[in-house]
């Protein structure tokens, strides 16, 4: 079950943390796993250890926020595959701490031009190498869009966005066997969190730590890997009869945090 074999597979940010697990979790069930991301040494790494565990995979620098770029990246990759991708995970982001008076206007407009933009210019490149064959496009949402979060305006109006597209992608291609969903994580231990952290709390990064973790009812974060496994399953053909949902996976966080 679960298997990817003969399927393409894009998956943005997968130099590092959740790309990474979803990207090396793929090739693992059998996909041909494409990673784009601006982190050419984390990506290059990234392709290494798959290839070097027999599987496949291959890097693309690419700015998503760059439609130009996003079209050439997925047009090459699409050529090596007689026209068709089989599944997009748009999961390249990046996070932002502020208020909606403290966030200024060049911090609001990148992040809007990667976490919102830069999954519509995936969208819009990779879809109608879809439209024939079907797919499976995945989102990277967040809770941030589902409760309020402290400090996390821009951030929390961007995944918003992305639970939004999610729901429309859905509709208007569902008649092309495109199934389009979303996941979103609670707190995810990868390395943004440990630098963050250091950062941010020199000298209480275990203490910090630890009360981030306790925020989740289930009392830790979540590993890169157990948000991978969502998203094997969601992208695989046992999960055929699934579009436009958005799955929390938060450790108890929306529904139990009262």
């Amino acid at each position: 079950m679960f298997r990817l074999d003969n399927k393409t597979a894009i998956i943005t940010g997968g130099g590092s943390g959740i790309g990474k697990a979803i990207t090396t979790v793929f090739a693992k069930q059998g996909a041909q796993v494409y990673v784009l991301d601006m982190d050419e040494k984390g990506g290059n790494a990234t392709v290494q250890e798959i290839v070097d565990a027999g599987n496949k995979a291959a890097f693309y620098k690419c700015n998503v926020a760059d439609q130009q770029n996003v079209k050439a990246v997925i047009g090459e990759i699409a050529a090596k595959h007689s026209g068709t991708i089989d599944i997009l995970v748009n999961n390249a982001g990046i996070a932002h701490v502020g208020q909606a008076d403290n966030t200024s206007e060049e911090d609001f407009d990148r992040i809007v031009s990667v976490n919102i933009k830069g999954v519509y210019n995936c969208l819009h490149e990779a879809i109608p190498f879809m439209k024939e064959k079907g797919g499976s496009i995945l989102n990277m949402a967040s809770i941030a869009a589902m409760v309020g979060i402290p400090d996390r305006f821009v951030y929390s109006t961007a995944k918003g966005a992305v639970a939004a597209m999610t729901l429309s992608v859905a509709k208007d291609y569902i008649r092309y066997n495109i199934r389009c969903n979303a996941i979103s994580p609670a707190r995810v231990h990868t390395p943004f969190v440990d630098g963050f952290l250091a950062k941010n709390y020199v000298g209480k990064e275990a203490e910090m730590f630890e009360k981030l973790s306790k925020t989740q009812p289930i009392g830790r974060m979540a590993k890169p890997e157990e948000i991978a496994y969502l998203a094997l399953y969601l992208c695989s053909d046992e999960a055929s009869f699934i579009t436009g949902c958005d799955y929390p996976i938060d450790g108890g966080f929306v529904k139990l945090n009262n």
